[in-house]
């Protein structure tokens, strides 16, 4: 007996020859385009990078100098000469700034890039307030204390007091305390409220960090002011100065760091023998004066 059955046609073998569809070739073409495109991109910004880094219009030629006072542009240039002729896009300003600032001129200085070929230098520069002694020699020295140069007739036009008894030892002789130079610039700000008594003033001694002593312009009189109340202090002296006078004809020191209280020491004597005690009721200055 013969038997029929239908073949299932979900087994059978396709007659029709496989494709490869074309949607998956456009996608490689894609890509390969954008490779293509990206290399092209890279080796031209390359190339491009290349040209700037030789280009001669961003060299610099020009450095502009801003903020200065004591020094002059030709100082400042000389501190950043080799800056000229480098790529204004590549060159190491921190390094150039590094350089500034070891002059002890300069407190602090920033370079700024001006294209295509300008760079500009702002300083700040030190303002020397005294005159310290170091050893057998005088220094221009700031309010912190930094030595700025030697003082010598170049710096004639600095009439500045001079400090003693800021010394301390170093391997250069130029060791500054910055205790005891706080002291001198606080005498200094306080009595920079009134400039004719601040010119009045000659030396200052300030190897007690609690006790500024002072010594004005023609009175060899030593004045003992303490750590505050400078201008007051002076002041008193100021007043009493006729009365003491009268009292101790040779006078080698007087303390005022007591207010109502001064003491005053004759020369001559070694300290606290003979020195008189005055109680004076010393005026308040007025706010006016």
């Amino acid at each position: 007996m013969t038997v029929h059955t239908q073949t299932d046609k979900r087994f059978r073998r396709s007659q029709h020859p496989t494709r490869r569809p074309r949607r998956a070739i456009r996608r490689w073409w894609r890509i390969a385009r954008g490779v293509s495109v990206a290399v092209g991109m890279a080796f031209g910004g390359y190339q491009a990078a290349v040209l700037l880094m030789v280009a001669s219009f961003l060299s610099v030629d020009a450095i502009v100098v801003r903020g200065l006072d004591q020094l002059s542009e030709g100082e400042v240039l000389a501190l950043v000469a080799g800056l000229r002729g480098e790529n204004i896009l590549t060159v190491d300003l921190d390094l150039h700034r590094g350089r500034l600032v070891a002059s002890p001129w300069l407190r602090d200085g920033t370079l700024r890039r001006i294209l295509p070929s300008t760079i500009e230098v702002q300083v700040t520069e030190r303002a020397p307030v005294a005159l310290a002694r170091l050893g057998e020699r005088l220094y221009l020295v700031d309010d912190d204390g930094t030595v700025i140069d030697e003082y010598g007739p170049r710096f004639a036009r600095f009439d500045l007091p001079i400090v003693e008894g800021l010394a301390i030892p170093g391997p250069d002789g130029r060791a500054v305390d910055r205790s005891r130079m706080a002291l001198a610039t606080r005498l200094l700000s306080q009595l920079s409220e009134r400039p004719d008594v601040l010119d009045s003033i000659s030396e200052i001694d300030v190897t007690d960090p609690y006790d500024a002593v002072v010594l004005l312009n023609d009175d060899w009189v030593l004045l003992h002011l303490g750590g505050d109340h400078f201008l007051k202090r002076l002041r008193s002296y100021a007043e009493l100065g006729p009365t003491l006078r009268e009292r101790v004809p040779n006078i080698d020191y007087v303390d005022l760091r007591f207010d109502q209280r001064v003491y005053v020491g004759p020369a001559g004597e070694p300290r606290g023998v003979g020195t008189q005690r005055l109680e004076q009721a010393v005026r308040e200055p007025d706010v006016n004066e």
